[in-house]
């Protein structure tokens, strides 16, 4: 998109007509998927910071980045189904095939089905469960994957494999020790069964904000590379046979 095409279709996000949510349905937005319009709400620019970002990206009729672009996934072998990236909305269908044909190259396109928003439901793990993914009062009991409260494919598998490690040592009458803090199964599972605030509790990728910090000052692309040493040397002192 040039500037002119970012700023209408922006303008259009704040126009079009939104549905409303039920009193039973207001809950709290994820701020890793954020309705586009919410996010246009926040400012402008918002959006060329976020799913529509064009750093990177060489135009090849200019040789310069976009002002702003839209990512399309394909979702079938034949390429006929496209996903529109990080288009998750409540606008209201009408709304959506109106402004999304503003877009370049899909002022033709038809939409196989449009976007909505999905319910992201997890469990207050940080009050539930122990340090084993157990959950407290019903120990027979293990929560694993997107429900705990990870956000993510790799962290729900992450976590889903801590899970089956726990159950797996203790029907062998064992003890597996949790990973260490400093490696990122460590914080992840950390985070979950007990660190994070339980009140204001939401779905969490990995992050190095969740690692035990670094001491003392230091740039930051040394900073990643101490974080990724440190885990790599804690979790071969920990890694099961």
């Amino acid at each position: 998109m040039s500037k002119d095409e970012y700023l209408a279709f922006h303008a259009g996000l704040l126009a079009g007509e939104k549905t409303e949510f039920r009193e039973w349905e207001n809950v709290p937005y994820f701020e890793g998927c954020m309705p586009i319009e919410v996010m246009a709400e926040r400012g402008v620019d918002t959006l060329r910071y976020g799913p529509m970002k064009g750093v990177g990206l060489d135009d090849p009729r200019t040789g310069r980045w976009p002002y702003a672009v839209v990512q399309l996934r394909q979702d079938n072998a034949s390429g006929t189904l496209w996903n529109m990236v990080g288009f998750q909305t409540k606008l209201k269908y009408a709304a959506q095939v109106e402004l999304f044909r503003t877009i370049p190259g899909l002022e033709k396109a038809e939409f196989a089905r449009l976007g909505g928003l999905h319910r992201n439901t997890f469990i207050k793990s940080p009050e539930l469960l122990d340090p084993t993914l157990r959950l407290k009062a019903r120990p027979n009991i293990r929560f694993a994957g997107q429900i705990t409260g990870c956000e993510g494919y790799v962290e729900s598998a992450a976590i889903g494999l801590l899970a089956g490690r726990f159950a797996a040592a203790e029907l062998a009458g064992q003890t597996l020790p949790a990973p260490p803090r400093e490696t990122a199964l460590g914080a992840l599972l950390a985070h979950i069964t007990g660190e994070a605030e339980i009140e204001t509790y939401q779905p969490m990728n990995v992050n190095f904000g969740l690692f035990p910090p670094i001491e003392g000052r230091s740039k930051k692309a040394d900073r990643k590379l101490m974080y990724t040493s440190r885990a790599r040397a804690a979790f071969s002192g920990w890694m099961p046979a």
